[in-house]
């Protein structure tokens, strides 16, 4: 496992990269955005979120990754997201919402101009005390969609849910994972289809890897997925040719 400092000599040199995830729309079969993923690439080979997140956890190492990330979709994707009616969701750490730096970020990298192509994905980790409430509804206002990340079970989303302008909910891979043929449907998949079904949230289900994941989640009405049976992550090259060949025939969508 790498430590903090490897971590912090990786981000100054240059090591690190985003691919994008694609987020599919199960009614049109449309590309509707993606989701930034960070990685880091190192001498015995690429290595993921799980591999470094945990490290960074409440240390000024996430902050930093954050910022790095807002500036790469800033140089990735800024002028095609002026065109597209994509989205691009960014993972928000809960140790730097409300503290400022996370717009002057945005500022700085010009994202201020697509506010309403972002979405900022948040845990219920995210929003431990007042200034975190305060610092997400006024990205709302500003036209920030908020999406509440990793939802399964437990009281805490619903606090989440009812403290904060949550416009999407992602439904945990976990709880994706356990959905397989000839077994029962995991209970917090039914609690989320029944939040789906109030109409005041749009529902993300992650971690898609089998057509029968699809159909389960579709006959529950929600609309939108991600996962490895519809895409890998993809460098932004990629990801902008695969959400052109998605878009309908005879329509047009933000040159690559």
């Amino acid at each position: 496992m790498p430590n903090q400092n490897e971590i912090e000599a990786g981000l100054l040199n240059g090591e690190f990269f985003v691919e994008y995830l694609p987020v599919i729309d199960l009614a049109t079969g449309r590309c509707v955005g993606a989701e930034a993923l960070s990685r880091w690439r190192r001498p015995a080979g690429i290595l993921l979120p799980d591999d470094f997140i945990p490290l960074m956890e409440g240390t000024a190492l996430s902050g930093l990754l954050t910022y790095f990330v807002v500036e790469r979709i800033a140089e990735d994707l800024l002028d095609w997201l002026k065109t597209s009616d994509a989205f691009i969701g960014i993972n928000v750490p809960p140790e730097i919402i409300g503290r400022g730096g996370l717009r002057y970020a945005a500022e700085r990298a010009g994202l201020m101009e697509v506010l309403p192509k972002l979405v900022m994905e948040i845990t219920e980790r995210g929003v431990p005390d007042q200034i975190a409430v305060d610092a997400i509804s006024a990205a709302a206002d500003r036209g920030v969609r908020i999406a509440l990340d990793d939802v399964g079970t437990g009281g805490e989303n619903i606090l989440v849910l009812s403290r904060c302008k949550v416009e999407i909910v992602k439904v945990d891979r976990d709880v994706i994972a356990a959905v397989r043929p000839g077994e029962p449907l995991p209970p917090a998949l039914e609690d989320l289809a029944h939040l789906l079904a109030t109409g005041r949230f749009e529902v993300i289900a992650e971690g898609i890897e089998t057509a029968h994941q699809r159909d389960v989640v579709q006959s529950l009405g929600i609309r939108l997925v991600q996962g490895f049976y519809f895409s890998e992550p993809l460098a932004v090259s990629a990801f902008k040719a695969f959400f052109q060949q998605q878009q309908p025939a005879g329509q047009d969508a933000a040159a690559s």
